[in-house]
């Protein structure tokens, strides 16, 4: 419930009610000695980010332990949520709303997820964009589909080893019993090298997958990649992460065909893994081929503004063979939250909150490779996420950072076998210096004790 004072008007309304002249004949029972004498000193005023972590820090001391600081990434990120996404989500006509099957008695949620359609847009430059898919893995899987059919081509789909492993592996799954061949490129360096590209691409490859910034958190050569695959006749297709579009040039503006992304960070907590929400947007020369469902703004009979479902190219709705997908619905509720967190933030307040990322990824980065055999793994640029190589094996010291308090990032043996002492350590908005500082004195330490061993 929301809390407003009282007027003076209202006030004096209650004490003529209570047969009193003053507040002070109210408190008069109160003796004197024990009555507030002016207001305590109070604080300068906190941003919300600033002040929801004072208040998690005051009550974290009710616990045994305290949260671990989290600089883990690969996909799903601890970024800040203003208080206004949950509290629009949860309003109970959009938190217990179902699919909109019948427009007509859906126009609240069919608006949201057209405003939330029109932000993506604007978010990657595209042109048409669909009211969300699954997740990011699946959301890439599709958009390999979508570009066969596109094309015509049922020859080759080419993805960048610098992929999402998780992306590659639903990817594999989706062709499993398919025509087309899945040729993963190797990065020995940390990205897609447009010559490597070149070798690859044949008249029969369909599309070209690449992730920017990329699993290791580095740029990828978008535009020289996107042209090379254009002089091909194939599809350019980019995973992107939304936060960096605050920085980086949108998809659209380097010739991307098909944009898909992983919307987690858009206002989405971690929540161990998921709901989280696949973003899906394309030029509108490909919408008749784009999966799941599109809202459309029409007007009613009377004239008055109304929603509707343009496309739902789905087999329950239309011959099985002129389905786009077996995707049946969108995550509605996330794709809710990310428009209120888009629209809460804006333009503005995305580019500070990507520079911030930036900055402090940047600055983890630095004082962690001056500890003594610490390095990047990579010479590249890189957002807010990067790798760097440890001098001996990443689980043990991992474990002793996460001992403690510090979840310190990910090995990436068991996807790279040929990085075995690489950690991938993401830092957001969320993480101040001195937690930055305490994560590198903890790997210093830990570092420190192995070599005593």
């Amino acid at each position: 419930m929301a809390y407003w004072v009282n007027t003076e008007e209202q006030q004096r309304e209650m004490l003529a009610a209570l047969g009193l002249n003053s507040v002070d004949e109210l408190f008069e029972v109160i003796p004197p000695a024990a009555r507030l004498k002016g207001l305590p000193q109070v604080p300068p005023a906190l941003t919300e980010q600033e002040l929801t972590e004072h208040l998690n820090d005051l009550a974290s001391r009710n616990r045994v332990g305290k949260q671990a600081v989290c600089f883990l990434g690969g996909g799903s990120y601890d970024h800040f949520i203003p208080a206004v996404v949950d509290a629009v989500a949860s309003r109970s006509e959009f938190y217990t709303a179902y699919t909109p099957y019948q427009a007509e008695a859906s126009q609240g949620s069919l608006q949201v997820f057209f405003e939330y359609q029109t932000l993506i847009c604007q978010l990657t430059g595209m042109e048409v964009a669909n009211a969300s898919l699954y997740e990011g893995a699946s959301a890439l899987a599709e958009a390999a589909m979508m570009a066969l059919s596109v094309t015509g081509r049922y020859g080759r789909v080419i993805v960048a080893e610098s992929v999402h492993p998780h992306y590659r592996q639903t990817l594999r799954a989706y062709l499993a019993n398919l025509e087309p061949q899945v040729i993963t490129l190797s990065t020995p360096h940390g990205f897609l090298e447009p010559d490597a590209l070149d070798q690859a691409l044949t008249d029969d490859t369909a599309a070209v997958l690449v992730q920017h910034p990329n699993f290791f958190g580095h740029l990828e050569e978008v535009e020289e990649l996107a042209a090379r695959t254009h002089r091909r006749g194939a599809l350019f297709v980019v995973s992107v992460d939304p936060i960096s579009l605050g920085l980086l040039r949108r998809p659209g503006e380097y010739d991307a065909d098909i944009v898909v992304a992983e919307g987690q960070s858009l206002g989405i907590p971690m929540q161990f893994g998921g709901p989280y929400l696949g973003v899906l947007a394309c030029r509108e020369a490909y919408v008749r081929k784009m999966p799941g469902r599109l809202v459309g703004q029409t007007v009613d009979r009377r004239g008055q503004r109304c929603w509707v479902l343009t496309l739902q190219t789905r087999e329950q709705h239309i011959r099985r063979e002129k389905a786009t997908s077996n995707i049946c619905t969108n995550q509605g509720l996330m794709a809710i939250r990310a428009a209120v967190y888009l629209a809460a933030l804006g333009p503005q307040g995305l580019r500070e909150t990507a520079e911030l990322c930036l900055q402090k990824a940047h600055y983890a980065a630095q004082q962690l490779c001056q500890i003594p055999g610490v390095r990047l793994a990579f010479d590249r640029p890189f957002f807010k996420e990067f790798t760097v190589l440890l001098p001996t094996d990443p689980p043990p010291v991992l474990r002793r950072v996460l001992e403690r308090g510090y979840l310190g990032g990910l090995a990436l043996r068991r996807w790279y076998p040929q990085l075995a002492n690489a950690v991938s350590l993401a830092v957001t908005e969320k993480r101040s210096r001195g937690e930055i500082d305490g994560l590198v004195a903890e790997y210093r330490q830990a570092l420190a004790q192995y070599n005593r061993l």
